[in-house]
């Protein structure tokens, strides 16, 4: 018990998953006026893996679901709760995480989607983290999960190189230790939202015949604005969480950024003076999966033996909206 009466909070299970075909960059200079060379330089990806046809952002998290359950040894049935972070949802209702916990057989478990785009991975932890931290519950599945190629123009090569499609999903649960979630920071800036955005299918401009044309369903992003705000932001997170907990970067064992571009971790990284070595990338394997990218990098770090029990980790994301989020945490598995 924590000294405002809440409960410690820790990540007591990991599971990820990505869609077996791979579109390396070999392919895209085949579709649009690309070259490897200038998107391993300007991005940093060389494959994204890419679902088939008819496989939704639920089907991934399932796959997620079922690898953390597995590791934790416990059933679907046994969690509180679903939070589903994703901007590609299979449908606008009923949400992914009624589909998710259909498809996984829990029973007795409620749940909700969480839109934050690239950050919607760490706010849907926050959020979980809260539900157990209160008492209100014993076990929450947090799942980062969307499948980016529904909505990429295959004809825009400032957007069609980035995306990839993957999942990851968490269990939360109280700590009886020092290990888990220490802190965090969030913020929005909706004055940003027109420099990363979507612009149909919602209430402002339902789907027609117009915008399909339009090719308003697709991602519509400002490159240079987004890579700007990212870096000043996402470093500012990062300090203002450090400051708060009275630690100087070399006390961070564990850096895992949302991976967007290699260019903005690299310059994260040289700002906050962090050893590039305790940086994790993964982003040349699976581009950007939006909200999947975190959790797929902590499964990264654990298998290249960089993430170990007791790692002080800092995490942080910025996102469409704009969103900004940072978490620091000892990893408890």
């Amino acid at each position: 018990m924590l000294a405002n009466g809440k409960t410690k909070v820790k990540i007591s299970a990991l599971g990820t998953y990505v869609p077996p075909r791979l579109l390396t960059n070999s392919d895209l200079e085949k579709m649009v006026a690309t070259s490897d060379d200038w998107i391993m330089q300007r991005i940093g990806i060389r494959e994204r893996h890419i679902v088939d046809k008819g496989t939704a952002t639920s089907d991934l998290a399932v796959e997620a679901a079922k690898k953390a359950l597995s590791e934790r040894n416990i059933t679907a049935s046994e969690l509180d709760a679903i939070i589903v972070g994703t901007v590609t949802p299979d449908m606008l209702f009923p949400s992914t995480a009624c589909l998710v916990q259909n498809k996984l057989g829990a029973q007795g478990v409620w749940g909700f989607d969480l839109s934050a785009a690239c950050s919607a991975f760490l706010y849907a932890l926050q959020a979980g983290t809260q539900f157990v931290a209160t008492g209100a519950h014993k076990k929450v599945m947090v799942i980062g999960a969307d499948v980016m190629s529904s909505i990429i123009d295959y004809t825009d090569r400032a957007t069609c190189v980035i995306f990839g499609d993957g999942a990851g999903a968490v269990i939360l649960e109280p700590s009886d230790d020092d290990l888990g979630i220490i802190d965090f920071v969030h913020e929005v800036d909706g004055s940003g939202g027109c420099s990363l955005y979507m612009p149909g299918g919602g209430s402002l401009n339902p789907s027609t015949h117009e915008t399909v044309d339009k090719k308003m369903h697709y991602v519509h992003q400002d490159g240079g604005a987004v890579f700007k705000f990212a870096v000043r932001k996402q470093l500012e997170a990062c300090q203002k969480l450090l400051n708060r907990n009275s630690l100087d970067v070399t006390d961070i064992d564990v850096f895992i950024a949302h991976q967007a571009n290699m260019r903005i971790i690299n310059a994260t990284v040289e700002r906050l003076g962090l050893d590039p070595k305790k940086a994790v990338i993964n982003i040349d394997r699976y581009g950007n999966t939006t909200a999947g990218t975190i959790p797929l990098a902590m499964d990264t770090a654990r298998q290249e033996g960089k993430l170990k029990k007791g790692d002080l980790v800092l995490l942080a994301s910025v996102g469409a909206g704009f969103t900004v989020g940072a978490t620091l945490l000892r990893w408890a598995i």
